[in-house]
């Protein structure tokens, strides 16, 4: 059986969300039942039995986010959409496109709009054996996935950072890594994400990466996001994704790096259809 992130990284139902549209283009997801909660809006939204359409009226990125904001204020208020951030995410199909709006990111999962994601492999060579690996315990006053394991790097790409840009801030934040030691990471592959979750809809592109770490090199959380570090071998690491400890991000971004590295065959059949969540990037 594949580990169980690999099902989860595409737990998908086309038929149980309608396409949220801004002109012909799809920019997003957002679950059927939830298109009679944006029916108040007739100035923002045109519903259909087909597509939840952005009002065309709304023609530059400042009328769009400030549409949004005011819908997405009603979605906290009714407890629709919850874990407040005050930071702020883009609607666009591409890191490297320009915005077509800006919005919350706590509600970039309602409307089911593509995220960008940076995490990282903290990887410590082996005297004479195997590597292993640094890994997070998430706090549990996260909104998501509370007390699980994560990468020792993980974070959004938030409106005024790039991937590199990001990658640096959150070594720092959550791991206590210097920006001269953050900067050797290497890219891995791009991982895609479209799942349904109690949210609305994970649609994200992860940007791996690789980072060696000095042996004598021991993380501490800056921003008190994460409760625990952990240097764990690849047996343990394996354990931990197959019991579902780990979230579905970090073992993902984890089985790429066993994958290229040549810890894990590729024929295994716990990585069966993983090949489909993966692209190589250059980020």
């Amino acid at each position: 059986m594949p580990f169980p992130c690999i099902t989860a990284g595409r737990n998908f139902r086309p038929e149980r969300h309608l396409p949220f549209l801004i002109g012909e283009q799809r920019y997003g997801w957002i679950r059927a039942e939830d298109a009679e909660l944006l029916r108040r809006w007739p100035q923002v939204f045109e519903l259909s039995a087909a597509a939840i359409t952005l009002s065309p009226s709304l023609d530059s990125t400042e009328n769009r986010t400030a549409a949004l904001a005011r819908v997405c204020e009603f979605l906290v208020q009714s407890g629709r959409i919850r874990g407040w951030r005050d930071e702020r995410y883009t609607i666009r199909n591409s890191v490297t496109a320009a915005p077509l709006a800006l919005i919350e990111r706590a509600a970039a999962r309602f409307f089911g709009s593509l995220t960008f994601g940076v995490h990282g492999n903290g990887i410590v060579a082996g005297d004479g054996g195997a590597p292993r690996l640094w890994i997070a315990r998430r706090a549990q006053a996260k909104h998501i996935d509370p007390g699980k394991f994560d990468n020792v790097v993980g974070g959004g790409v938030g409106w005024g950072y790039g991937v590199r840009e990001t990658l640096v801030k959150e070594c720092w934040e959550e791991s206590g890594i210097p920006a001269e030691l953050a900067g050797r990471a290497t890219p891995g592959r791009t991982i895609h994400v479209l799942a349904e979750i109690a949210e609305g809809v994970q649609w994200q592109h992860i940007f791996a990466h690789d980072l060696v770490l000095p042996a004598d090199f021991v993380p501490r959380s800056v921003d008190g996001e994460v409760s625990e570090h952990r240097l764990v071998t690849i047996d343990e690491v394996l354990a931990l994704i197959a019991a579902g400890e780990m979230t579905v991000d970090a073992s993902l971004v984890t089985l790429d790096w066993l994958l290229r590295a040549g810890h894990l065959a590729a024929d295994a059949p716990e990585v069966a259809g993983i090949d489909v969540l993966f692209s190589n990037h250059g980020a």
